[in-house]
């Protein structure tokens, strides 16, 4: 614990010369640092993914790089510091574990925990905290689907049975077929939408990651696309003079190697 503090110490005293000294930490700002955060959370993403521990070590300390950046901003705007945010999120964390904390009961479900979690913080503003308050508007479309429908069920709206998802898919699946049939843009735009939050709301049922999900499957296709261009190739062809037929029989080779 002690080395964890020290090193903890040591990088708040690198954070403070380097914003006194650096002519590029000196003139970085909130909103100058954001892109770069969200950079940097997708290099994390991308290791999870990969499972590198070495990769998500790396990542961690640029984004406690942020962190720690973030809260010297703060403190020179005379709004917080760095022990104001650590104070913070351990006094939330005693707050939504009253399981752990306090005598409440959840009899080993963590179901029970996640929707005592999302009723905790509707009572941190006195009641009036709306359900979807907290879903970031910049957040990417599919992650925000599967963040609105977990804290939609944390207050019980949802499904009786997850079986019952793939009716409504079903349902979304139709609708999607009229518009198309009538060749109208905008309602085929909508009814996709419509389709694409039902498939995510069932991949939350089945307890799958729809973000991981469909990164495991661009990860795969790119895969299999390398493998059909490096053999073409290697054969001095271009795919661009290759028939359908021709690449699917590469197409197939990949997915063998796999």
């Amino acid at each position: 614990m002690e080395r964890k503090i020290e090193e903890f110490k040591r990088l708040l005293d690198i954070m403070d010369e380097l914003r006194e000294k650096c002519p590029w930490d000196k003139k970085q700002t909130l909103e100058s640092l954001r892109k770069l955060t969200i950079e940097e959370t997708y290099e994390l993403g991308d290791a999870i993914l990969k499972n590198d521990l070495q990769e998500i070590k790396k990542e961690l300390g640029d984004i406690l790089l942020h962190i720690v950046f973030y809260a010297k901003i703060g403190d020179e705007k005379g709004a917080f510091d760095i022990g104001d945010v650590l104070e913070g999120i351990n006094e939330k964390l005693i707050y939504r574990h009253p399981h752990i904390f306090g005598d409440v009961d959840v009899d080993g479900s963590a179901d029970k925990v996640a929707e005592n979690w999302e009723a905790l913080k509707l009572k941190e503003k006195g009641g009036n905290k709306r359900v979807l308050e907290g879903v970031p508007a910049a957040m990417p479309a599919l992650v925000k689907a599967n963040r609105i429908q977990e804290k939609v069920r944390g207050v019980g709206f949802d499904w009786e049975y997850k079986e019952q998802v793939w009716d409504k898919v079903k349902e979304e699946v139709d609708e999607l077929s009229v518009e198309i049939n009538k060749a109208d843009h905008d309602k085929m735009e909508a009814e996709f939408g419509d389709l694409l939050f039902a498939v995510v709301n069932a991949a939350r049922l089945y307890d799958i990651d729809p973000e991981a999900a469909l990164e495991r499957t661009n990860i795969k296709f790119m895969k299999r696309f390398n493998y059909l261009e490096s053999k073409t190739l290697m054969q001095g062809k271009s795919l661009h003079d290759m028939s359908l037929a021709e690449m699917d029989e590469i197409w197939e080779e990949a997915k063998k190697q796999e």
